[in-house]
C-alpha cells in the first residue's frame, strides 16, 4: 500500500505530455489500472462493512464512514458499497475484473442491478448482463436492461408475500424505487415494527376516504397519502430566514437560511412583508428558552432558535440535516444537564443514541458563538475482526 501512494503521488506531481495522442493512450492505461485498485477497495471494504467496523468509530454506517472519512459523494460511496456487498455473489463479475477484463463501471452497474435479486435469479441476471457486456453494451445500457431484470421478476412473484429482509433487524428496512419507461416508478420494500408505526401513525389519518364521493381503493388513498406527506401538503409551510434587525430596517446584511445559504437583504425583506416574523431570543425576553429542570423536552422556541444555530447534526463531518435532528442534552439529563438553550444542540437520532451509550468515544467542545461540536475519537484497539475463517487444522501427535 506504500509503494501504491507513492507511484500515486508521483503521477499526480508529473506534468502531463503534451502530445494528445500519447496522453490518450497513457489515459486508457491509467483507468485500467484504477479499475483494479478498486477491485481490491471492494474487498477490504466488504470487511469493514461485515466487520460493522465503521460503527465502533462513531459512524452510523459504512457509508457514511466513506463519505465522511474518505471525502466520497455520497452517490460514489453508495456504489463502492453496493459493490463490496454483492462481490461475494458475482463470482464470474469479480474473475472477470480482478484480471482487468471488465471495467469498474461494468461491474458497478450489475452489481446494483442484482443488489435485491436472490441468489438463482442473481445468478441467471450476471449472465445475461455479462452477456451483454461481450456484446459490447455500454453501461448505460447495462442499467436499463438491470432494471427491467428486476421488473420482469417483481411481476413474476407479486408483491402480496414479504421478501426474506422482514425477518431481519431494525437496520434493514428498505424501499427501493424503479423507474419505468414512461417515467413512473414501482415503489417496493419492507419496513420493521418500528418504523411502520411510524408509517401508519403519519400515513394512517390521510388515508381515510375523503367523502362519499371518493371511490379510489385503500393503495390509491395511501399514494396520494404518501404524496401529501412528502410535498408537505400535511401541514403549513414554514420557511425560517435568519437574519439581524438592522437587515430589516434597510441594512445590507445578507440574511441567511438555517443551512447557511445566503438570502439578499432586500429579498429578506420582502420575505418579511409577506410572513410572520419572531424574534429568537438567547436570553430572557418573550419567548421560554430557559426551562432549567422543570421541563425535560425543548419547547418549538428552542428548536427554532437551535436550527438555527445548528445546519446540521452537531457531531463533527455528520452531515443530516438540523431540521431532522432530534434535541441532545449536550451532558445529559439524567446527568444533570438543564434544559436551557445553551445546554442544548441537535444530533441525529443515530448519533444520540450513539453519545449515550459511548460517551467515552467523543468529545464535546463549544465554539465563540454558542454551537457545541461533538467530536468523535478513535475506540480502543482491539483484536482484529476475522470472518468466515476456517478452524484450526488438529496437530499431529
Amino acid at each position: 500500500m506504500a509503494l501504491l501512494s507513492k507511484i500515486a503521488a508521483e503521477l499526480a506531481d508529473r506534468p502531463a505530455p503534451e502530445s494528445a495522442a500519447e496522453c490518450l493512450e497513457l489515459t486508457e492505461t491509467l483507468a485500467a489500472a484504477i479499475d483494479l485498485q478498486e477491485a481490491a477497495l471492494a474487498g477490504l471494504v466488504c470487511v469493514v462493512d461485515a466487520g460493522r467496523e465503521a460503527q465502533r468509530w462513531g459512524y452510523a454506517s459504512t457509508q457514511a464512514w466513506l463519505r465522511h472519512r474518505l471525502g466520497m459523494r455520497d452517490a460514489r460511496a453508495k456504489e463502492r458499497l453496493t459493490l463490496a456487498r454483492q462481490r461475494h455473489r458475482l463470482g464470474q463479475v469479480v474473475q472477470r475484473w480482478s484480471t482487468g477484463d471488465l471495467s469498474f463501471g461494468y461491474a458497478a452497474t450489475i452489481a446494483d442491478a442484482v443488489a435485491r435479486l436472490d441468489d438463482p435469479d442473481c445468478a441467471a441476471a450476471e449472465r445475461i448482463l455479462l452477456d451483454m457486456v461481450d456484446q459490447d453494451f455500454s453501461a448505460a445500457k447495462l442499467a436499463v436492461s438491470g432494471r427491467r431484470i428486476r421488473d420482469v421478476i417483481a411481476e413474476r412473484d407479486g408483491t402480496d408475500q414479504p421478501p426474506d429482509d422482514a425477518a431481519r433487524g431494525y437496520q434493514h428496512s428498505w424501499i427501493q424505487a424503479t423507474r419505468c419507461l414512461d417515467g413512473g416508478r414501482y415503489i417496493n420494500g419492507w419496513l420493521n415494527a418500528e418504523d411502520a408505526a411510524i408509517w401508519d401513525g403519519t400515513l394512517g389519518p390521510l388515508t381515510k376516504p375523503a367523502g362519499t364521493d371518493d371511490h379510489r381503493d385503500l393503495p390509491e388513498r395511501t399514494a396520494a397519502a404518501l404524496t401529501t406527506v412528502l410535498s408537505g401538503g400535511h401541514r403549513a409551510t414554514r420557511v425560517t430566514v435568519i437574519c439581524d434587525l438592522d437587515t430589516l430596517t434597510g441594512g445590507t446584511t445578507p440574511a441567511r437560511l438555517p443551512d447557511g445559504t445566503p438570502i439578499p437583504a432586500a429579498q429578506a425583506r420582502r420575505i418579511a412583508l409577506n410572513a410572520g416574523v419572531s424574534p429568537l431570543l438567547l436570553g430572557r425576553g418573550n419567548l421560554p428558552l430557559y426551562l432549567g429542570k422543570k421541563v425535560r423536552f425543548a419547547t418549538g422556541p428552542q428548536r427554532q432558535v437551535l436550527q438555527a444555530l445548528y445546519p446540521t447534526c452537531a457531531v463533527q463531518g455528520c452531515q443530516v440535516p438540523g431540521t431532522l435532528c432530534e434535541v441532545d442534552h449536550v451532558h445529559g439529563w439524567a446527568l444533570g444537564s438543564s434544559t436551557d438553550i445553551d445546554q442544548l444542540a441537535l444530533t441525529c437520532s443515530w448519533h444520540n443514541r450513539y453519545k449515550h451509550t459511548h460517551p467515552d468515544r467523543l468529545t464535546i467542545t463549544k465554539h465563540h458563538d454558542g454551537r457545541h461540536l461533538y467530536r468523535l475519537h478513535h475506540p480502543k484497539p482491539h483484536q482484529p475482526t476475522t470472518l468466515n475463517r476456517p478452524p484450526p487444522r488438529p496437530q499431529a501427535a
